[in-house]
């Protein structure tokens, strides 16, 4: 799960009431122009959601690395540095908040100093975080997915599609194999030793955070994508409201099973420990994976291929 599920985030008041009233909030925050961006973790690839002060600049957004002043760059500027492709939530004019895929770009020159006066005319704070730091506080630009008119980049998004969908897949193949390791009395040949080899759930564990991670980030990054494909192609719309839905669906039925595997790798093992019912829930989820993916690339892609 990302980040900002987890009760221990600082920042998941903010978030939760940045979604609940479309994009405004109270506090220290009130009255001021907020983004929720969504970054693949640079070293995990664990999704993380952040609240950013940003501002509207024609098509595009700009937000702020400023943290505070503090020495650094916060880490969600590392991690879109790393990689560009972000999420990002906004209030809209149809009274709630929906995502958008984007694309970030440091300003530079010029161009980042005549934006960072600006920002600083229009929150004055903005200067004494600059002034309490030897860095140059980055500005970035977010872009957001546009395919008005571009039949080439939806067709470039549709493959992109395909191959994110083989390689959750194969991640899937991957566990499968395990399963018939076990099941036959052999050695797993990804087992680091033999303590390894005993932990079938262990492993599988593991392994199963790691593909709840990839599928989580692949959804949040689709339903960014869902919001430019409603603008440009109107009849997916009642295929991508199904879509939206059942990523919900896939993540609980992740989650359910990583919490089966946490409790057959605990020390109170149940037969639902045993190597036969844990392939027979996994076999269950990734039946249901198999399906949303089938039914997202007979709906979508046709339209994105043209």
């Amino acid at each position: 799960m990302s980040e900002t599920a987890t009760h221990t985030d600082p920042n998941a008041p903010i978030i939760a009431e940045f979604r609940a009233h479309n994009g405004r909030v109270g506090g220290m925050f009130e009255g001021v122009t907020l983004v929720l961006i969504t970054t693949a973790g640079r070293h995990t690839g664990k999704p993380w959601t952040t609240p950013v002060v940003a501002a509207r600049d024609g098509d595009r957004w700009l937000v702020f690395a400023s943290n505070a002043g503090r020495p650094h760059n916060p880490h969600w500027y590392l991690n879109l540095v790393a990689t560009p492709q972000v999420t990002m939530e906004i209030g809209t004019d149809e009274g709630r908040v929906k995502p958008f895929a984007a694309r970030a770009v440091p300003l530079t020159g010029d161009e980042r100093d005549t934006q960072w006066d600006l920002q600083c005319a229009r929150n004055p704070a903005f200067r004494d975080y600059a002034a309490a730091t030897t860095r140059t506080i980055p500005v970035i630009a977010l872009h957001p997915l546009d395919l008005t008119g571009d039949p080439a980049r939806a067709r470039l998004i549709a493959e992109q599609l395909i191959r994110h969908h083989e390689d959750l897949r194969a991640e899937i193949d991957q566990v499968r194999t395990r399963f018939e390791h076990a099941l036959a009395g052999e050695p797993d040949p990804g087992a680091l030793d033999t303590a390894d080899a005993d932990d079938l759930a262990g492993r599988l564990r593991r392994h199963c955070l790691t593909l709840c991670r990839h599928l989580q980030l692949h959804h949040i990054r689709e339903d960014g994508a869902f919001s430019a494909f409603e603008r440009e192609y109107p009849e997916l719309v009642p295929a991508i409201r199904r879509l939206r839905a059942e990523h919900a669906v896939v993540e609980k039925a992740l989650a359910a099973f990583a919490a089966l595997l946490e409790r057959a790798a605990g020390p109170d093992r149940g037969p639902d420990a045993e190597p036969a019912h844990l392939r027979a829930e996994f076999e269950a989820v990734s039946a249901g994976l198999e399906e949303h993916f089938a039914y997202e690339e007979a709906h979508l892609l046709p339209a994105l291929r043209g």
